[in-house]
């Protein structure tokens, strides 16, 4: 490996073949201890870290210079290389240490904002604020070092197959994606706009007009959303697409993409991926991305409590609510009514009225124990409930039912440790094409509006069965998570604007936003599809972490801030005056001081 400046080795290099030899090793100091004319520095760098001394082998002045040195020095040590007389067995170096005959140190540093161990429980926000401190630590490294591996792994892969990586724009033009754009204001044509892509997906289409055949790119992406612990403003996609294609060749791909990464990252075999329709997923699991590492499946208990005078579920039922419910076996005496009043406070934050339940023994206990005893006797049966189970329910729309329920199998199974190890991996597919906007009285795209109908539902557009089209679509998840997801677009023009029809856009509209794509979906374009892989959930599941923030240099926070360099801030009006905007800042309450 090419030496740096005069350093001989990385600090996690050293061992037993290297006693006797004169190093050079430059990191910084993770721990001191000085006991009167001892002194012991453990050095780190990121290969790792070794034991340097100053004992009576040592010159004075080295000895000197190691009492200076605090938490977090950069040092440089120069010395021979020793056996440990008390080897360190939780090190790979703990058989070596360097014995001192020069210490100097490179740069000091104010005392810590907070431990770097990684062993103390650290604020987040504070983390963040201080995040090249926080990179220092050797498990954030490691997650760095694993995306590095993983991309580059990625890269071999996708050219032996034939792909080639093509860069398309990050200054593009504003199109409705679902999501909203972030928007850069023209200086140079004053009022108009570029926005930052959410996806390439309209330049990869373009591509495959243009003849390449196979593209793919590590792209980043940008979308101004409400954010969580596993999504970010900004972030990287493994974008593919692919000519002359149905919806099983991107999945093969895709799910060879899968199982190298799992393999080279993780050392995890992935084998045959189960495929599972949209429906399905959603009666079983409540979701569209489902974690198969457990069971509690969803029932529909609308027949089965339909005779019931229970008030909460009749006005549910006769209002065209849907009942549902999971049973939990053998866990009575762990869900407390601490536990089900915040499970209560979950599912509301889905739109649920609450939460029903009953824990199953001689007699039932909670809400559900007010049910006839026939019914009772049904429930028991369906869930092959008994003693010391808890049958949960939830009552309401139907998408807030499946949500909230849906999400609460999870947090639940979570909470109780009844999660497997590993990964479960599954297809998900045959997704609904169109679902109906009430609030704009239009059909609304579930995907994107450039996905094609199931060849079998292409002759449905614009007739009263819009709502049963199927879109050929496919997501493939892990442990609850959609790690990527694409479909089969639409090469024929026609067929283009007839979506764009069925989304309430007008020709004039249509061609106003998307002219390019439509002029060149006119010029031969050849059947294709592909799929986006979210780069930082793969990472982040590889990694063993629920927080996609620990696998991404510089994130943001769950309100889109950059803690560490300040961003987003206010700019010199003289910059906002020369792109011909201004700050427009919501006006104070009244009764307040707008300038407090």
């Amino acid at each position: 490996m090419l030496q740096t400046i005069r350093r001989t080795h990385r600090c996690g290099e050293l061992r037993p073949d290297h006693v006797g030899q004169r190093v050079l090793i430059q990191g910084w100091a993770q721990s001191t201890r000085a006991m009167g004319g001892l002194s012991f520095l453990l050095i780190r760098d990121r290969s790792g870290v070794v034991q340097a001394v100053c004992d009576e082998r040592s010159p004075t002045e080295a000895l000197a210079e190691s009492e200076k040195v605090h938490l977090e020095y950069t040092v440089e040590i120069e010395g021979v290389v020793a056996m440990r007389a008390a080897p360190n067995p939780k090190i790979p170096t703990g058989l070596v240490e360097v014995v001192a005959e020069r210490i100097t140190i490179l740069t000091r540093t104010p005392p810590l904002p907070f431990n770097l161990d990684g062993h103390t429980t650290v604020n987040e926000d504070l983390r963040l604020q201080y995040r090249y401190l926080d990179l220092r630590r050797p498990e954030l490294q490691a997650n760095l070092v694993a995306r590095h591996r993983a991309s580059l792994a990625v890269r071999r892969y996708m050219d032996s197959e034939g792909f080639v990586e093509v860069e398309t724009p990050i200054l593009t033009k504003a199109t409705p994606e679902g999501a909203r754009d972030y928007l850069v204001p023209s200086r140079v044509h004053k009022g108009e706009w570029y926005a930052l892509p959410q996806s390439p997906q309209l330049f990869k289409q373009i591509l495959m007009v243009a003849g390449m055949d196979r593209y793919f790119q590590i792209v980043k992406c940008f979308r101004d959303e409400d954010l969580r612990a596993d999504r970010q403003p900004e972030f990287t996609q493994i974008d593919i697409e692919m000519s002359f294609v149905r919806r099983e060749n991107v999945m093969e791909l895709a799910t060879n993409v899968v199982r190298l990464l799992w393999k080279e990252i993780g050392g995890h075999e992935v084998g045959e991926i189960p495929v599972m329709s949209y429906t399905e997923a959603m009666d079983r699991f409540g979701v569209d991305a489902p974690d198969l590492r457990f069971g509690l499946e969803l029932k529909t208990l609308n027949e089965t409590v339909s005779e019931t005078t229970l008030p909460i579920l009749r006005s549910g039922m006769d209002s065209g609510g849907l009942v549902r419910g999971f049973c939990i076996s053998g866990q009575g005496e762990k869900i407390t009514r601490k536990v089900l009043d915040a499970w209560t406070l979950f599912v509301k934050r889905y739109g649920l009225g609450g939460l029903l339940y009953a824990k199953v023994g001689e007699p039932w206990t909670g809400p559900l124990s007010k049910l006839e005893a026939p019914i009772q006797a049904k429930l028991a049966e369906i869930f092959g409930a008994k003693a010391g189970d808890v049958i949960l329910v939830g009552v309401g729309p139907n998408s807030n039912v499946n949500a909230g329920m849906g999400r609460l199998r999870a947090a639940a199974a979570k909470e109780l440790g009844l999660v497997e190890a590993g990964f479960r991996f599954v297809w998900v597919v045959d997704f609904p094409g169109f679902e109906w906007d009430a609030d704009n009285s239009r059909w609304a795209a579930v995907h994107h509006p450039f996905t094609s109908p199931k060849p079998e539902c292409i002759g449905w557009l614009g007739t009263e069965k819009t709502g049963d089209i199927l879109a050929d679509a496919y997501d493939i998840v892990c442990n609850g998570y959609e790690i990527g997801g694409g479909s089969i677009r639409i090469h024929d023009p026609e067929v283009q604007s007839q979506i764009f029809a069925t989304l309430g856009l007008s020709a004039e509209e249509a061609e106003k936003k998307f002219g390019f794509l439509l002029g060149a979906l006119r010029h031969g374009a050849p059947p294709h599809g592909g799929l986006a892989f979210g780069f930082d959930r793969m990472i982040m599941l590889l990694c063993g972490t629920d927080n996609i923030r620990e696998v991404i240099a510089f994130p943001k926070t769950t309100s889109a801030q950059d803690l560490m360099s300040g961003a987003p801030s206010e700019v010199d009006p003289k910059q906002l005056a020369e792109l011909a905007v201004a700050n427009v800042l919501p006006a104070a309450p009244a009764g307040t001081n707008a300038q407090e």
